[in-house]
């Protein structure tokens, strides 16, 4: 389902990531908070490349309560502030948000009314991916 052109590129950003990762544990971080019961059922998953955000924060923090040495994901402000740049530098006349991107990946993918469409938007809804109907 991923377009081919951005499989290069995402290769490239998660060896990137994942060399910040090896970094992270080297120093003594590496630690992403995981849901209280997973973390008790598996105290060490949290420091787990399969777990590492695709797209991390930029810094760490340190857990009060654990003490680990964390990064959160990026905050959503980055992207939305990303997309705006974009949609200056391409000057379209029109606004533009992760939200737009969002809804036209989904009129893309599939048909309006179709099976897979309201699967698609019940499984967003879910997981509080969508607003409005």
């Amino acid at each position: 389902m991923l377009p081919a052109t951005a499989k290069t590129d995402l290769t490239r950003h998660l060896e990137a990531v994942h060399a910040q990762h090896h970094r992270d544990v080297a120093a003594g971080a590496g630690w992403v908070e995981l849901p209280t019961a997973l973390s008790r059922k598996y105290p060490n998953a949290g420091r787990e490349w399969v777990w590492q955000w695709v797209f991390p924060a930029t810094r760490i923090y340190r857990d009060r309560l654990t003490g680990q040495r964390r990064r959160h994901h990026l905050h959503e402000s980055v992207l939305q502030r990303a997309v705006k740049a974009a949609v200056r530098s391409a000057r379209l006349p029109k606004r533009a948000s992760p939200h737009t991107l969002r809804h036209n990946a989904e009129s893309r993918i599939m048909p309006s009314g179709s099976r897979a469409m309201k699967c698609f938007r019940r499984n967003w809804s879910e997981r509080g991916l969508i607003y409005s109907a």
